[in-house]
């Protein structure tokens, strides 16, 4: 094993994330190897403290809802890794129940479900959001 291996093996010990970031699956070779959308949701979620599952692209919204959010969290000069559920029809389903949240966008601060849209405007206009993603050390740098 070579040192980058020894590292991300001591740094991910989750199975999933190690393959994702080496390329090698021990059950079937990388192009043999689907990820199940648990899998895929969990990797998301571990690749970034703040994480928006929503419709479309932060710069191109397909919801006004989601657009929403991308909003309060640029207010909040957030960085933050988005996924857009239109692109993955079996990831945007298995998230409702993963979650246990029925609508999108769905924001995830650390790994944690913040909420849709309503709660994270409400989270927002009362100063809570900024304080979240300043926590996180997920704040854009000027």
């Amino acid at each position: 094993m070579n040192k980058m291996q020894d590292l991300i093996t001591k740094f991910l010990p989750e199975k999933a994330l190690q393959e994702i970031f080496t390329g090698n699956s021990t059950e079937k070779s990388t192009s043999e190897r689907t990820w199940t959308a648990v899998e895929r949701i969990e990797a998301y979620l571990g690749s970034s403290p703040v994480v928006l599952f929503m419709k479309g692209t932060p710069d191109f919204p397909q919801c006004g809802f989601s657009a929403q959010v991308v909003s309060a969290l640029r207010a909040c000069r957030a960085t933050f890794t988005h996924v857009n559920v239109l692109e993955d029809p079996e990831l945007r389903q298995t998230l409702k129940s993963y979650s246990n949240w029925p609508t999108i966008p769905q924001l995830y601060i650390e790994g944690e479900l913040v909420g849709g849209c309503d709660i994270v405007i409400d989270i927002h206009r009362r100063g809570e959001l900024s304080r979240m993603v300043k926590q996180a050390g997920a704040v854009l740098t000027e």
